[in-house]
């Protein structure tokens, strides 16, 4: 008992720490958004004139740069390059800046432009200082660079700085342009069909509950353990062992290990990610074995019912409520951006993603996302958690409490809202179905929708 409460009062310190934390972290929210507009802006001349203002807008040109006005005067330096852009290096940033400057020199702001230009050519690598120079003699004169090095290999930089130093007719790029609309396609129309076979969804389920035609709930069976075993598996071994002590002691090792193979990032951030979630998994899961092994005879099942046969049946009912928690997911985050400032604290690999262009390493992000985080938390959460205190206070309070504690566990006050609605539905889905398969599939196939849209809007 003295040990569970020890357990339980550091973790819940660490847990409010990291919370706290998440407000400095930055929001991958800026990137999705300008990448979005980044790839409306080159898809543009792909779309028939018809569809235009519906899937791009009427002038998705003017939209990115007033995001990019927006974005530098929130991160308090209109003129210049952020601090991000003065890393050495940072060529998402220097991009950003220079798609900022060219849209200024095409809308006629040359003096605007300036500056931007003048800080570029102080960071730029050489690649890209025959580009900048030429740009700062518009409008007086300026002439279209030969060689596509540098910058200029971005599509959208590309077509912008010919558009402003060229024949402004001779500037199309067809394959980037089409390859930008399936991009858009994927990522607004597709989400768009979901939303709307997951409302229809919601109407049905609601219709059926209401003249009592669902079927009643399975008896909610879980592990033979009590309230302070989950205490300590869940502070003691998830957040003391799992989150505190292995990167302790697995990090230095690992980093030992990957200068020793000569293994660099990108790489090494996908095998770093990889290998520590594998460590966090580690003592918790080892702790859970010893305690089922120290209860009686399992039932049918096991005690985390995880009943994957048959295979068919699983999928589909996840698959089902991927549908219906979407919507709700996305009404909770358009309440969140509408109503809340924008509190930062975005999931770290969702970053790493969007900016990582190396097959293994997205393999690495892949397999932590879509297959162990799944397995791993849908174990803890709504294969212990969920029925053991249901089984002391009920089904429905058992339900709110895991998805509260899967929402904080995540340590971002930004992305809790919606962690803690898409809890609900995985601890709805544990109750009606009375596997947790289907759980892990839905896991899995949030994460997996999340990875995709990612990908598509990675450069």
């Amino acid at each position: 008992m003295g040990l569970a409460m020890v357990s339980l009062v550091l973790s819940l310190l660490l847990w409010l720490n990291g919370l706290l934390e998440s407000l400095e972290r930055p929001s991958v929210g800026n990137d999705l958004s300008r990448r979005q507009l980044e790839l409306s802006a080159l898809a543009a001349p792909a779309v028939p004139p018809s569809l235009r203002p519906l899937l791009v807008g009427v002038d998705p040109g003017a939209l990115l740069l007033v995001e990019l006005e927006q974005q530098a005067e929130e991160s308090g330096d209109s003129t210049t390059a952020s601090g991000a852009a003065q890393a050495a290096g940072d060529r998402e940033a220097w991009i950003s800046l220079l798609e900022r400057a060219l849209l200024q020199l095409r809308q006629g702001q040359p003096a605007a432009a300036r500056p931007l230009l003048l800080q570029l050519q102080r960071l730029a690598t050489a690649d890209d200082r025959a580009l900048i120079e030429q740009l700062l003699q518009v409008p007086q004169g300026g002439s279209w660079p030969v060689e596509a090095v540098g910058m200029l290999q971005d599509p959208l930089v590309r077509r912008l700085s010919c558009q402003v130093l060229g024949d402004a007719s001779d500037c199309a790029e067809p394959a980037a342009e089409r390859r930008a609309l399936l991009q858009l396609l994927g990522i607004n129309l597709l989400p768009a069909l979901a939303l709307l076979a997951g409302l229809l969804l919601l109407l049905r389920e609601g219709w059926l509950r209401w003249r009592g035609k669902q079927a009643p709930l399975p008896d909610l069976v879980g592990p033979d353990l009590g309230l302070i075993d989950v205490v300590l598996l869940i502070a003691g071994g998830f957040v003391l062992l799992g989150e505190v002590l292995t990167p302790v002691l697995l990090g230095p090792l690992l980093q030992a290990t990957l200068s020793a193979l000569a293994i660099k990032p990108p790489l090494a951030d996908g095998v770093t990610v990889l290998t520590m979630y594998l460590g966090l998994m580690a003592a918790p899961l080892l702790m859970l074995l010893v305690l089922l092994r120290s209860g009686g005879e399992a039932p049918e099942g096991g005690w985390l019912q995880f009943r994957w046969r048959p295979l068919g049946s699983v999928l589909r009912k996840s698959m089902k409520y991927l549908l219906i928690v979407l919507p709700l997911v996305s009404l909770v985050g358009w309440l969140q951006q509408h109503f809340l400032s924008d509190v930062g604290g975005s999931n770290p690999l969702l970053e790493l993603v969007l900016r990582s262009g190396n097959g293994l390493t997205l393999a690495c992000f892949a397999f932590t996302a879509i297959v162990l985080a799944p397995l791993f938390e849908e174990t803890i959460f709504r294969g212990v958690l969920l029925p053991v205190v249901g089984r002391e206070i009920g089904p429905l309070p058992a339900v709110l409490i895991s998805s509260m504690v899967f929402g904080i566990a995540h340590l971002s006050l930004g992305e809790f809202p919606p962690l803690f609605t898409l809890g609900l539905g995985l601890g709805w889905l544990r109750l009606s179905s009375g596997r947790l398969s289907t759980c892990v599939g839905l896991h899995a196939l949030w994460n997996g929708l999340t990875f995709t849209n990612l990908l598509l809007l990675a450069r």
